[in-house]
Protein backbone atom coordinates (compact mmCIF):
# COMPACT_ATOMS: atom_id res chain seq x y z
CA UNK A 1 0.00 0.00 0.00
CA UNK A 2 1.39 3.39 -0.98
CA UNK A 3 2.18 5.78 1.83
CA UNK A 4 0.88 9.58 0.87
CA UNK A 5 3.60 11.90 1.74
CA UNK A 6 2.12 15.20 3.01
CA UNK A 7 4.40 18.59 2.29
CA UNK A 8 3.95 20.86 5.38
CA UNK A 9 2.11 23.24 5.14
CA UNK A 10 4.07 27.03 5.95
CA UNK A 11 2.20 28.44 8.85
CA UNK A 12 3.63 32.05 8.07
CA UNK A 13 4.15 32.58 4.63
CA UNK A 14 5.94 36.08 3.83
CA UNK A 15 2.94 37.46 2.08
CA UNK A 16 0.51 37.00 5.39
CA UNK A 17 2.42 39.67 7.39
CA UNK A 18 1.88 42.15 5.11
CA UNK A 19 -2.05 41.70 4.74
CA UNK A 20 -1.98 41.44 8.58
CA UNK A 21 -0.02 44.66 8.77
CA UNK A 22 -2.59 46.49 6.91
CA UNK A 23 -5.39 46.26 9.47
CA UNK A 24 -3.40 47.97 12.29
CA UNK A 25 -2.23 51.93 10.86
CA UNK A 26 0.34 53.14 13.12
CA UNK A 27 -1.06 56.53 14.94
CA UNK A 28 -0.27 59.99 14.19
CA UNK A 29 2.10 59.75 16.85
CA UNK A 30 4.32 57.69 14.96
CA UNK A 31 3.88 59.55 11.99
CA UNK A 32 5.13 62.90 13.42
CA UNK A 33 7.74 60.97 15.16
CA UNK A 34 9.29 59.62 12.05
CA UNK A 35 9.32 63.38 10.56
CA UNK A 36 11.06 64.14 13.83
CA UNK A 37 14.34 61.65 12.65
CA UNK A 38 14.17 62.88 9.64
CA UNK A 39 15.23 66.33 10.53
CA UNK A 40 17.77 65.38 12.77
CA UNK A 41 19.04 63.70 10.22
CA UNK A 42 18.81 66.49 7.79
CA UNK A 43 20.55 68.84 9.93
CA UNK A 44 23.84 66.07 10.50
CA UNK A 45 23.70 66.54 6.55
CA UNK A 46 24.03 70.11 6.64
CA UNK A 47 26.36 69.97 9.32
CA UNK A 48 28.68 67.40 7.45
CA UNK A 49 28.00 69.64 4.32
CA UNK A 50 29.45 72.82 6.28
CA UNK A 51 32.57 71.07 7.36
CA UNK A 52 33.49 70.37 3.31
CA UNK A 53 32.10 72.90 1.42
CA UNK A 54 35.55 75.04 1.05
CA UNK A 55 37.30 71.79 0.09
CA UNK A 56 37.16 71.79 -3.63
CA UNK A 57 40.47 71.07 -4.14
CA UNK A 58 41.02 68.10 -1.85
CA UNK A 59 37.75 66.83 -3.28
CA UNK A 60 38.75 66.89 -6.72
CA UNK A 61 42.19 64.92 -5.73
CA UNK A 62 40.03 62.38 -4.02
CA UNK A 63 38.04 62.15 -7.36
CA UNK A 64 41.69 61.69 -9.23
CA UNK A 65 42.44 59.13 -7.39
CA UNK A 66 39.49 57.06 -7.74
CA UNK A 67 39.53 57.19 -11.42
CA UNK A 68 43.11 55.87 -10.56
CA UNK A 69 41.73 52.83 -8.43
CA UNK A 70 39.42 52.25 -11.11
CA UNK A 71 41.76 52.10 -14.09
CA UNK A 72 43.81 49.76 -12.22
CA UNK A 73 41.14 47.42 -12.18
CA UNK A 74 40.05 48.31 -15.37
CA UNK A 75 36.57 49.14 -14.80
CA UNK A 76 36.73 53.41 -15.19
CA UNK A 77 33.65 52.68 -17.30
CA UNK A 78 32.50 56.53 -16.80
CA UNK A 79 33.15 58.22 -20.32
CA UNK A 80 31.60 54.69 -22.00
CA UNK A 81 28.78 55.22 -19.89
CA UNK A 82 28.04 58.46 -21.23
CA UNK A 83 29.17 57.85 -24.85
CA UNK A 84 25.94 55.54 -24.58
CA UNK A 85 23.71 58.50 -24.45
CA UNK A 86 25.06 62.01 -24.98
CA UNK A 87 24.23 61.92 -28.69
CA UNK A 88 20.72 60.90 -28.39
CA UNK A 89 18.35 63.46 -26.93
CA UNK A 90 15.61 61.48 -25.68
CA UNK A 91 17.82 59.29 -24.11
CA UNK A 92 19.83 61.92 -22.46
CA UNK A 93 15.89 63.18 -20.78
CA UNK A 94 15.55 59.74 -20.04
CA UNK A 95 18.43 58.99 -18.57
CA UNK A 96 18.16 62.49 -16.58
CA UNK A 97 14.71 61.85 -15.59
CA UNK A 98 15.66 58.49 -14.04
CA UNK A 99 18.27 60.42 -12.08
CA UNK A 100 15.73 62.89 -10.77
CA UNK A 101 12.73 60.98 -9.97
CA UNK A 102 13.40 57.66 -9.75
CA UNK A 103 15.38 58.52 -6.20
CA UNK A 104 13.49 60.75 -3.46
CA UNK A 105 9.75 60.41 -5.19
CA UNK A 106 10.05 56.68 -5.10
CA UNK A 107 11.45 56.29 -1.98
CA UNK A 108 8.86 58.23 -0.42
CA UNK A 109 5.79 56.86 -2.19
CA UNK A 110 7.41 53.68 -1.04
CA UNK A 111 7.57 54.43 2.68
CA UNK A 112 4.61 55.95 2.62
CA UNK A 113 2.63 52.54 1.51
CA UNK A 114 4.78 50.81 3.75
CA UNK A 115 4.01 52.87 6.87
CA UNK A 116 0.34 52.39 6.27
CA UNK A 117 0.19 48.92 5.06
CA UNK A 118 3.25 47.01 6.05
CA UNK A 119 4.65 48.71 9.32
CA UNK A 120 7.32 45.79 9.99
CA UNK A 121 8.44 46.95 6.36
CA UNK A 122 8.69 50.42 6.40
CA UNK A 123 10.92 50.31 10.15
CA UNK A 124 13.35 48.00 8.50
CA UNK A 125 13.43 50.11 5.40
CA UNK A 126 13.60 53.27 7.40
CA UNK A 127 16.61 51.40 9.92
CA UNK A 128 18.53 50.63 7.26
CA UNK A 129 18.53 54.09 5.45
CA UNK A 130 19.34 55.67 8.77
CA UNK A 131 22.49 52.86 9.21
CA UNK A 132 23.36 53.28 6.02
CA UNK A 133 23.21 57.13 5.50
CA UNK A 134 25.39 57.39 8.91
CA UNK A 135 28.21 55.53 7.38
CA UNK A 136 27.75 57.34 4.26
CA UNK A 137 28.08 60.78 6.48
CA UNK A 138 31.42 59.37 7.85
CA UNK A 139 32.57 58.97 4.45
CA UNK A 140 31.40 62.13 3.13
CA UNK A 141 33.30 63.98 6.30
CA UNK A 142 36.50 62.06 6.11
CA UNK A 143 36.91 61.71 2.58
CA UNK A 144 34.66 64.69 0.09
CA UNK A 145 34.86 63.53 -3.21
CA UNK A 146 33.96 65.46 -6.01
CA UNK A 147 31.61 64.05 -8.84
CA UNK A 148 32.94 63.24 -12.47
CA UNK A 149 31.06 66.63 -13.60
CA UNK A 150 33.22 68.80 -11.86
CA UNK A 151 36.42 69.14 -13.17
CA UNK A 152 37.49 65.46 -12.44
CA UNK A 153 36.45 63.83 -15.69
CA UNK A 154 35.47 65.58 -19.69
CA UNK A 155 32.13 65.11 -19.18
CA UNK A 156 29.01 66.71 -19.28
CA UNK A 157 27.03 67.46 -16.59
CA UNK A 158 23.89 66.18 -18.42
CA UNK A 159 21.37 67.54 -15.56
CA UNK A 160 22.38 71.30 -15.31
CA UNK A 161 23.01 71.03 -19.22
CA UNK A 162 19.93 69.53 -20.30
CA UNK A 163 17.22 70.35 -17.91
CA UNK A 164 16.81 72.78 -14.91
CA UNK A 165 14.18 70.88 -12.69
CA UNK A 166 16.39 68.88 -10.82
CA UNK A 167 18.38 72.05 -9.29
CA UNK A 168 15.12 73.81 -9.25
CA UNK A 169 13.99 70.69 -7.00
CA UNK A 170 17.30 70.42 -4.74
CA UNK A 171 19.34 73.99 -5.02
CA UNK A 172 22.65 74.02 -5.23
CA UNK A 173 22.54 75.91 -1.95
CA UNK A 174 21.04 72.52 -0.40
CA UNK A 175 23.38 69.62 -1.44
CA UNK A 176 26.63 68.64 -0.42
CA UNK A 177 28.75 68.74 -3.47
CA UNK A 178 31.36 66.45 -2.56
CA UNK A 179 29.21 63.30 -1.56
CA UNK A 180 30.21 61.13 -4.49
CA UNK A 181 31.12 58.26 -2.13
CA UNK A 182 29.42 56.16 -1.26
CA UNK A 183 26.29 56.53 -4.04
CA UNK A 184 23.12 56.61 -1.56
CA UNK A 185 21.60 57.71 -4.75
CA UNK A 186 21.48 53.83 -6.03
CA UNK A 187 21.95 51.98 -2.46
CA UNK A 188 18.78 53.29 -0.87
CA UNK A 189 17.06 52.83 -4.63
CA UNK A 190 18.84 49.02 -4.06
CA UNK A 191 17.30 48.81 -0.57
CA UNK A 192 13.61 49.80 -1.56
CA UNK A 193 14.50 47.31 -4.69
CA UNK A 194 15.59 44.41 -1.80
CA UNK A 195 12.45 44.99 0.60
CA UNK A 196 9.71 45.67 -2.29
CA UNK A 197 11.17 42.56 -3.66
CA UNK A 198 10.66 40.57 -0.35
CA UNK A 199 7.25 42.54 0.15
CA UNK A 200 4.80 41.53 -2.57
CA UNK A 201 4.65 38.32 -5.04
CA UNK A 202 3.31 40.40 -7.88
CA UNK A 203 5.30 40.41 -11.14
CA UNK A 204 5.12 44.15 -12.19
CA UNK A 205 6.20 45.53 -8.58
CA UNK A 206 8.93 42.61 -8.40
CA UNK A 207 10.28 43.78 -11.82
CA UNK A 208 10.10 47.67 -10.89
CA UNK A 209 12.21 46.61 -7.53
CA UNK A 210 14.49 45.37 -10.06
CA UNK A 211 14.60 47.88 -12.86
CA UNK A 212 14.89 50.87 -11.00
CA UNK A 213 17.89 50.29 -8.94
CA UNK A 214 19.60 48.95 -12.20
CA UNK A 215 18.60 52.08 -14.09
CA UNK A 216 19.72 54.01 -10.87
CA UNK A 217 23.08 52.28 -11.05
CA UNK A 218 23.32 53.38 -14.72
CA UNK A 219 21.62 57.20 -14.66
CA UNK A 220 24.09 58.17 -11.97
CA UNK A 221 27.57 57.61 -13.82
CA UNK A 222 25.98 58.52 -16.95
CA UNK A 223 25.05 61.66 -15.96
CA UNK A 224 28.64 62.42 -14.59
CA UNK A 225 27.33 62.45 -11.62
CA UNK A 226 28.98 59.41 -9.54
CA UNK A 227 32.16 57.19 -10.40
CA UNK A 228 31.65 52.90 -10.79
CA UNK A 229 32.94 52.73 -7.89
CA UNK A 230 30.45 55.24 -5.82
CA UNK A 231 27.96 52.37 -7.15
CA UNK A 232 29.55 49.59 -5.74
CA UNK A 233 30.39 51.39 -1.93
CA UNK A 234 26.72 52.43 -2.06
CA UNK A 235 25.87 48.93 -2.43
CA UNK A 236 27.65 47.86 -0.23
CA UNK A 237 27.06 50.51 2.89
CA UNK A 238 23.43 49.71 1.80
CA UNK A 239 23.90 46.45 2.85
CA UNK A 240 25.66 47.13 5.98
CA UNK A 241 22.76 49.08 7.19
CA UNK A 242 20.16 46.32 5.87
CA UNK A 243 21.99 43.90 8.04
CA UNK A 244 22.24 46.10 10.74
CA UNK A 245 18.72 47.03 10.29
CA UNK A 246 17.17 43.33 10.62
CA UNK A 247 19.09 42.99 14.17
CA UNK A 248 17.88 46.45 15.67
CA UNK A 249 14.79 45.67 17.76
CA UNK A 250 11.78 46.29 15.81
CA UNK A 251 8.42 48.38 17.09
CA UNK A 252 6.61 46.00 15.38
CA UNK A 253 7.51 42.38 14.98
CA UNK A 254 10.05 41.88 12.34
CA UNK A 255 8.62 39.26 9.57
CA UNK A 256 10.88 36.10 9.11
CA UNK A 257 12.88 36.74 6.35
CA UNK A 258 14.27 39.84 8.61
CA UNK A 259 15.14 38.04 11.38
CA UNK A 260 16.77 35.44 9.36
CA UNK A 261 18.36 37.09 6.45
CA UNK A 262 19.42 34.01 3.70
Amino acid sequence: MAIAHHQPRLTRPLHRPVVRAARTFPGWWALAVQFLLVGGAALCYFGVRGLTQSSLGIAQDNGRALVRFEQSFGIDWEHAAQALVIDHGTVVRIVNAVYMYGHWPVIALTLGVLFARAPDRFYLLRNAMFVSGAIGLVFFALMPVAPPRLGVLDLVDTITVGTSEYRTLQPPGLINRYAALPSLHFGWNLLVGIVVWRSTRRRVLRGAAVAVPAAMAFAVVATANHYVIDVVAGGAVALVGLLVATRLPAVVPMPAWARRPR
